[in-house]
């Protein structure tokens, strides 16, 4: 017997297979852990700034297989042969041992396990994803007037001299069929170096969908450390949307307390400054860089605020009639107040009193809220805004 013939394998095929169904439904549980820890995987402390490769820990129920478990001290089974019961018997209930599943409490040490939780890492890239899939930039139009040079070439002319990249194929072997026709040939013998034909590019400019969004942020003495931090995560998941989805959206940072200023976007996110609250002076600002540089005709436009809702009462009526100036020329204007003491908001009070379309307003009260911000603010639909 050739024993070269026979090949006995040292591997268990059956647990690749099993690995494999482990491994999906591992993925799954991680996809439904993402969605159902989202807001406070979004709210998580210290995430601005991220580079990106931030690592965060979900709890995951674990992966136990079902089994049968048998009580052998009590006298009534079924399906064990020595049994007095008979159908239609109840042979156990959960109360019988006095355990309260899910409870935390008994009347006694029980005898029935718990439910086991593990973490798994999932990168900062995976919970954005399953964030940004919810989000979208609302109200978008094409504007006429705006111009902008494409990321990709387009060709537009065909030429015989060029380099081999923009050879084109189709066009250098009809060539050669044609000149061998002229010469009493038939088919595609051979192609010459005159056959040859290549693709030229060029950059052309086209209408093109702007974007400007506005983003402000009251940095007065008011906002303590927990809104200021809440406002910067918020501006953070914002900043990180849009400019992954959309590729001409432009970003203008606006601090103010009393006065309002344009700051970079490091100040924006890591500076802070003390004062009084003067809201107009933000918009204020917000209206006269869309009057110099920011046309409507040529640019979507989206202010969004975020405030403790304190503001000098004087202010409001000021307010009220620069808010309504800018509703006109804006997509939509959205106002996000951190409230975590439930305190009366003299600018909450200002947002009741208008009525329009393009308004979105929230309050958030804790950091969970935050994902509930993102979604009334980029959401298609106006009844997902909820107004103060």
């Amino acid at each position: 017997m050739d024993r070269s013939l026979y090949v006995i394998s040292q591997e268990d095929w059956s647990l690749h297979r099993k690995g494999y169904e482990d491994q999906t439904r591992h993925r799954e549980k991680v996809k439904e852990a993402l969605k159902n820890n989202l807001a406070d995987l979004v709210a998580e402390e210290g995430i601005v700034g991220s580079d990106g490769k931030n690592i965060v820990k979900i709890p995951i129920r674990s992966l136990d297989e079902f089994r049968f478990r048998y009580n052998y001290r009590r006298q009534n089974h079924v399906g064990m042969g020595d049994g007095k019961a008979k159908k239609g018997d109840v042979i156990a209930k959960d109360s019988d041992h006095g355990q309260q599943h899910g409870s935390g409490k008994s009347s006694g040490a029980g005898d029935q396990p718990g439910i086991d939780y593990f973490e798994t890492e999932v990168t900062l890239e995976e919970v954005q994803d399953q964030l940004f899939s919810r989000l979208k930039l609302p109200h978008l139009e094409k504007k006429d007037h705006a111009e902008v040079v494409v990321d990709t070439i387009q060709f537009n002319d065909i030429r015989k001299k060029g380099i081999m990249g923009n050879l084109d194929k189709k066009r250098t072997i009809l060539q050669a069929i044609k000149r061998n026709m002229q010469k009493g040939g038939v088919g595609l013998t051979q192609i010459l170096e005159d056959d040859l034909r290549f693709k030229t590019w060029s950059e052309v400019k086209i209408p093109h969908t702007q974007a400007v969004v506005l983003c402000m942020m009251d940095t007065s003495g008011s906002m303590g450390k927990f809104e200021k931090d809440i406002a910067r995560t918020t501006f953070f998941w914002i900043s990180r949307f849009l400019r992954k989805n959309y590729h001409n959206v432009e970003m203008v940072f606006i601090a103010h307390h009393t006065h309002a200023k344009v700051v970079s976007e490091e100040h924006f996110f890591t500076k802070g400054e003390m004062g009084g609250t003067v809201c107009s002076s933000a918009y204020k600002l917000a209206l006269e860089l869309i009057r110099q540089k920011y046309s409507p005709s040529r640019y979507n436009i989206y202010p969004i605020h975020f405030s403790d809702g304190d503001n000098l009462p004087s202010d409001n009526e000021e307010c009220v009639e620069i808010i309504k100036k800018l509703l006109e020329v804006c997509n939509f204007f959205a106002y996000g107040e951190i409230n975590q003491h439930h305190r009366l908001s003299t600018l909450g009070d200002v947002f009741k009193n208008i009525e329009h379309p393009k308004l979105r307003s929230t309050v958030i009260y804790e950091r969970k809220d935050i994902l509930g911000a993102l979604t009334t603010f980029f959401s298609e639909e106006k009844e997902a805004a909820r107004i103060l």
